[in-house]
């Protein structure tokens, strides 16, 4: 608690917060960004499955393979200094970069990068689905991941993958690579370090968590004997500003360097100021809504396809989302290598009636959508209310924190949610295990990282597809079945996808070299500095 009250009063030092006062400007060496946070629930890298979260632990941890913010368009090695690949494409040996050291000073070895991997199949958290596909489990995993030597990890999938998949995989989070040793001195009970992970770090990558408090603020630390050399800030300070018009007023200050969560009329408002600069980022994440197949209204067909014509995309996309969303209708982003990006729906209010009145419910019915507290969720639902009207169906809307949200999520424990979701990795099946691989639809199953699972439901034709295009080695027929899938996907299963973010980011002029890509763990801080 001390130390919470010292980072604190530090900070109070840098950014007064918004009562008058006008504020110098924050400190040289001092990145200070303002950004709703709420949705944090665990520092752990074998558990993080969020936006906010991906975002920090990929400027925590190196990745055994990465996207670099030098180039976000080639996957490289990141404690992976190479890989070998076997004939048959079910072994790939890694040789660990050399001389790399954790923030403890432990050197990164090969046995660490084997046991991060085991360690995240052994808890089974929500996103081990990523790496659990390739066979591994619990009972084998030690056998199938494993270090040859000090210098060489090996991996050993059991099922038909596209090496290159396999490979876009160990650049997703749940392939950070943590401090084993100091990880498991901080053991109780056979947990493998998951109680002191979920608020501590043991990386190799450019920052080491100094402080999280929910809801208020994260501090990260420069490494200074980062392999890329030291990051241009000696620390990076997340604020938690929930309000936009507030993180607006700090920016507009000085009191903080960058606003992450402005609306378009915000954004449009602070133009004409010639201390900020406004960035656009293009991003993979998806804003959708999902209905639960459980329900005995929802679980229809001819229900899900009614709203899909009872949305009005471009009244939203040309009004308060202007500048920050675009309508997309399929569950991989745009601009990505196998997207399709066919709009096939607009507003057809006569045609969702004559759907509705086909399922037996001409006369409409009563549901309750579960949505973010922060925006633009509650303004999309409360449109998607005004439009679900004109068919009859009287909407409920229920804002939650993320923390709240996303349990209840994963428990089933809903009508309709409307969210977001962003690629765990760049391969369009990262995208198509969510929305349309279920294999095991049973409760009991627990396949909490997979939105079909989420919303109870499962068909037989998507699953074949899916995983037909997750094993074809030829990138073009891959391609096409990735496309056929989302085809197929837009026409039936629980998901009515509306739009494609574009993230715009206002910053003071004098800070540069932030870097956001399409993922929402693509985003890195070492490069940031001030002029």
């Amino acid at each position: 608690m001390k130390t919470i009250k010292k980072i604190l009063l530090s900070l109070a030092a840098v950014a007064l917060l918004v009562s008058g006062a006008s504020q110098a400007a924050t400190p040289k060496n001092t990145f200070v960004l303002a950004k709703d946070i709420a949705d944090i629930i665990t520092m752990d890298p074998a558990e993080v499955f969020e936006l906010t979260t991906g975002e920090i632990i990929a400027n925590i941890y190196d990745r055994i393979m990465m996207f670099e913010p030098e180039d976000l368009q080639n996957l490289v090695g990141g404690v992976a200094e190479s890989y070998e690949v076997s004939k048959d494409g079910k072994t790939i040996t890694f040789k660990i970069r050399p001389g790399m050291k954790f923030h403890s000073g432990n050197p990164v070895r090969a046995e660490d990068v084997a046991w991060s991997l085991q360690r995240v199949v052994k808890l089974n958290k929500t996103p081990a689905f990523i790496i659990t596909q390739f066979g591994w489990t619990a009972e084998n995993v030690d056998s199938l991941v494993k270090a040859v030597d000090s210098s060489h990890m090996q991996i050993t999938i059991t099922e038909d993958f596209s090496p290159g998949l396999v490979l876009n995989a160990m650049s997703a989070g749940v392939a950070s690579v943590v401090d084993m040793k100091l990880v498991m001195s901080h053991e109780k009970d056979g947990d493998l370090g998951y109680d002191w992970l979920k608020s501590n770090s043991a990386g190799s990558g450019a920052f080491s968590l100094k402080t999280w408090k929910a809801n208020e603020i994260v501090t990260l630390d420069a490494n200074k004997s980062y392999r890329h050399g030291a990051p241009g800030m000696a620390r990076v300070i997340l604020r938690h500003v929930a309000e936009p018009s507030s993180q607006r007023l700090l920016l507009e200050k000085g009191d903080i360097d960058m606003a992450r969560n402005l609306t378009p009329d915000q954004v449009k408002g602070i133009m004409g100021n010639s201390d900020v600069a406004i960035d656009g980022h293009p991003k993979g994440t998806i804003v959708y809504m999902a209905a639960n197949g459980g329900h005995p209204i929802l679980g229809k067909q001819e229900v899900v396809q009614a709203m899909r014509h009872l949305v009005d995309y471009d009244s939203m996309a040309n009004s308060f989302l202007a500048g920050q969303f675009v309508v997309h209708q399929s569950f991989w982003p745009a601009g990505l290598w196998g997207s399709l990006e066919t709009i096939p729906y607009k507003q057809d209010v006569a045609k969702a009636k004559s759907l509705l009145a086909a399922a037996g419910h001409a006369d409409g019915f009563e549901l309750t959508i579960h949505t973010l507290t922060n925006s633009p969720f509650p303004e999309i639902a409360q449109a998607v209310q005004a439009n679900l009207a004109k068919g009859g169906i009287k909407a409920n809307i229920v804002t939650l924190e993320g923390k709240t949200l996303w349990p209840k999520y994963r428990a089933r424990e809903h009508d309709i949610i409307l969210a977001r979701w962003s690629p765990d990795y760049v391969d369009p099946h990262s995208n198509a295990d969510a929305f349309a691989h279920n294999p095991d639809n049973r409760l009991e199953a627990k396949l909490t990282g997979v939105l079909a699972w989420r919303n109870a439901w499962a068909d037989d034709a998507s699953n074949k597809l899916a995983v037909m295009a997750r094993n074809e080695l030829d990138l073009d027929k891959r391609k096409q079945q990735y496309l056929e899938l989302q085809g197929m996907l837009q026409k039936t299963g629980p998901f009515v996808i509306m739009f494609q973010q574009n993230e715009q980011v206002a910053r003071r002029k004098n800070l540069i070299g932030f870097v956001s890509g399409s993922n929402f763990d693509l985003v890195f801080y070492r490069n940031v500095t001030k002029r």
